[in-house]
């Protein structure tokens, strides 16, 4: 991480939240293996930060206080799915941190989510805070609480087992999508990119809900029949059928970039046969690296 100066204790925390959080999702996600749950547990870290921001005083190094916050928000997140990867290791073997060479630096830096879960706790962490997101051997130790020798012990061996993963092939299963689930996603795909908004304000529930991400929240169907409104003002977005982790969904495309990937996805849950709740990525498009995408 980069030095930062000190945050005044009078200073508000949304604009170092705004700046910080494509890099503490990068972490989450590959610390939970999902950039879905990933992005629920920044929100859960960057409520955390707000509340405790008023009484903790002067804060010397605001990013490393984030990543703190964020890397127990993790750990209480994986603790709940009752996981049982020990964080700290017995040994403290004294040794440097290996300079990365070019190939391991760029397998790591591709690895994908799933092979990040491979990695016991210390070892998964370590390497992601130092070799994804560049932090120095003190900050690491800061955030995880642990001493340099540990760290450095715990940085070795991750990094040894991601160059044994690399040479592994990996097994991906193919997501799934029932029936119903490819009929609904269809439809309303197909209604989107006709914007045909009546149709879908047919679709959705009375009392559905909508997470626009990193943006606002609304409830209600007149009040989403605005989110509506305003893609149907929008000409940067076409709509696609997938998946993304395995969960049906709906990927987004600029229409004017010939060949390139979904910018960012959308994701609906379905209650009988209605739209009961949008989650909407378009303003958190940081969310979609790293994603297992299905078309």
């Amino acid at each position: 991480m980069k030095p930062v100066p000190e945050l005044p204790a009078t200073a508000g925390i949304d604009r170092l939240l705004a700046a910080m959080r494509p890099r503490l999702h990068r972490y989450c996600a590959r610390m939970v293996g999902s950039v879905i749950d990933g992005e629920d547990v920044l929100q859960d870290a960057m409520i955390k930060a707000v509340e405790s921001f008023p009484s903790a005083g002067t804060i010397s190094n605001p990013e490393g206080w984030l990543f703190r916050i964020a890397h127990n928000t993790a750990l209480d997140f994986l603790r709940r799915r009752s996981r049982q990867d020990a964080l700290r290791s017995g040994e403290e073997v004294d040794m440097i941190a290996d300079q990365l060479d070019a190939v391991l630096s760029r397998q790591i830096a591709s690895a994908s989510l799933r092979t990040f879960m491979r990695l016991p706790l210390a070892q998964r962490s370590s390497v992601i805070l130092m070799d994804v997101l560049g932090c120095s051997l003190q900050e690491v130790c800061e955030v995880m609480d642990l001493t340099l020798a540990a760290v450095k012990a715990a940085l070795h061996r991750g990094r040894a087992q991601l160059r044994d993963f690399a040479n592994e092939p990996e097994e991906v299963p193919q997501p799934k999508l029932s029936d119903a689930d490819r009929k609904r996603l269809s439809t309303y795909v197909t209604h989107f990119n006709a914007r045909d908004f009546d149709a879908i304000r047919s679709m959705i529930a009375d009392d559905v809900r909508l997470e626009l991400v990193n943006k606002t929240r609304m409830s209600g169907k007149a009040e989403v029949s605005r989110y509506f409104g305003n893609y149907s003002i929008a000409r940067d977005w076409h709509l696609v059928p997938g998946s993304v982790e395995g969960h049906p969904a709906i990927l987004v495309f600029d229409p004017d970039a010939t060949g390139a990937g979904p910018k960012y996805f959308m994701l609906l849950n379905w209650q009988a046969d209605k739209v009961a709740d949008i989650r909407d990525f378009r303003h958190a498009p940081y969310v979609i690296e790293g994603a297992e995408i299905s078309l």
